[in-house]
């Protein structure tokens, strides 16, 4: 749990997850977030294969033969009678974000550190908003990104640009 001070309500802008994109050079994945409110901004988080594969899991509400992680902890969520407010992207340190899972107790408020990654997943599970803080949506470093990103999303990932004969 967390003591950090906590961002105001009209400093947070709400997010969705817009798409998963595989990054073939170094087996990560990207999770493209979109504003809510469909205005032209997005945030990439480079995330882990595994971390990226449960996001697209939760993203295409896929049923998975047993719980996964993130569902068991909102399993544990359901039957404690904690309810999952928010995640929070709220800060970001050399090029890492930071998150925070906002929950609700008995009329107690708590914040919880995590990756964005698990956040992400959880908040996808529990149908709760995904908000970033306007500090974090400052200082990121967005230098070429939408060519970047565009010239990534062009590629057809499952084949390779060159091939030995």
């Amino acid at each position: 749990m967390s003591t950090v001070e906590q961002p105001k309500e009209q400093d947070l802008i709400e997010y969705r997850v817009d798409r998963i994109l595989e990054e073939p050079n170094t087996d990560t994945r990207i999770v493209v977030l979109a504003r809510q409110d469909d205005a032209l901004d997005t945030l990439p988080i480079w995330v882990g294969a595994a971390e990226g594969n449960a996001i697209k899991l939760a993203l295409d509400t896929t049923i998975t033969p047993r719980p996964m992680s993130h569902d068991l902890i909102k399993s544990f969520a359901e039957h404690l009678n904690i309810t999952i407010q928010r995640v929070v992207i709220a800060d970001v340190k050399s090029s890492t974000y930071y998150a925070m899972v906002h929950v609700a107790s008995k009329g107690v408020e708590r914040t919880i550190d995590a990756r964005p990654s698990d956040a992400i997943s959880l908040a996808l599970r529990t149908h709760c908003p995904i908000y970033i803080t306007r500090d974090v949506l400052k200082r990121r470093s967005t230098t070429n990104l939408d060519a970047w990103l565009a010239k990534l999303e062009s590629k057809d990932i499952g084949t390779p640009e060159a091939q030995e004969t």
